[in-house]
C-alpha cells in the first residue's frame, strides 16, 4: 500500500490564510461535510453567507477548496469541497529563518488549539447529554515518555498512520450506507518536548 502524505503548506502567504479562526471552521466544517454550499456553512458557523462566500474564496485562492459544479443541482447553487480529505499540516521550520514566518505559525498554531480546545470543552460541557456508550468511550490521556527528537518524529508518524486507518474505515463505511451509530470524532494529538 502507498503510504499518505499529508500536504504540508511551505508557502507563507497560504499559510496566513489560517490566521483568521473563521477560515478554520469553515475549512473544518467543509472536510466534515465533504462538500457544502456558502448557505450551508453560514448556517453551521452562524455568519453571514456573503462572508462566508468571501473566506470561502480566500481558502480557494490558495487552492485548500475547489469549487464543485458536479453537486449543483440547478446553476445558482455554488458547491464547494476540500483538495485532499487529507487536510493539511505546516512544520515551524520551514519559516525559523523568517521573523515574520515565526510570527504566523505562532498565531495558526494558537488559532488551531484555540478551535480545538473549544471544540473539547463543548463536549464536556455537553456530556450529559450523549449516551454512557458515547462517554465511556471519549478519552483524555496524557503520556510522558523519554524521547529522542527523531523518537518523537517517529511516534508522530506512527499516530497519524493509525488515525488515517481509522478514518479511511469511517469514510469507507459512511460511503457504503452504513451511517447507524456513526458521529464525528475529535482526535486531538499533541507530541511536544517539556522540561520539568
Amino acid at each position: 500500500m502507498a503510504r499518505e502524505f499529508t500536504p504540508t503548506i511551505t508557502d507563507l502567504e497560504a499559510l496566513k490564510v489560517f490566521t483568521h479562526p473563521l477560515r478554520i471552521a469553515l475549512y473544518r466544517a467543509l472536510s466534515t461535510a465533504r462538500a457544502a454550499t456558502a448557505s450551508q456553512l453560514a448556517d453551521q458557523v452562524d455568519e453571514a453567507v456573503s462572508l462566508v462566500s468571501y473566506h470561502l474564496r480566500k481558502l480557494a485562492a490558495h487552492g485548500f477548496i475547489v469549487e464543485a459544479p458536479e453537486l449543483g443541482t440547478d446553476g445558482r447553487e455554488r458547491w464547494w469541497k476540500p483538495v485532499s480529505d487529507k487536510g493539511w499540516s505546516f512544520r515551524g521550520s520551514d519559516f525559523v529563518g523568517d521573523p515574520e514566518g515565526a510570527a504566523v505559525v505562532g498565531q495558526v498554531t494558537r488559532q488551531l488549539l484555540a478551535t480545538r480546545t473549544q471544540r473539547y470543552g463543548a463536549f464536556l460541557d455537553q456530556q450529559s447529554a450523549w449516551s454512557t456508550e458515547w462517554t465511556d468511550a471519549a478519552f483524555s490521556a496524557e503520556y510522558v515518555p523519554r524521547l529522542t527528537a527523531a523518537e518523537l518524529a517517529e511516534l508522530a508518524e506512527e499516530m497519524a498512520a493509525v488515525a488515517r486507518r481509522w478514518q479511511q474505515r469511517g469514510r469507507a463505511a459512511e460511503d457504503a450506507g452504513d451511517t447507524e451509530g456513526r458521529e464525528h470524532v475529535a482526535l486531538h494529538l499533541y507530541g511536544f518536548p517539556y522540561r520539568p
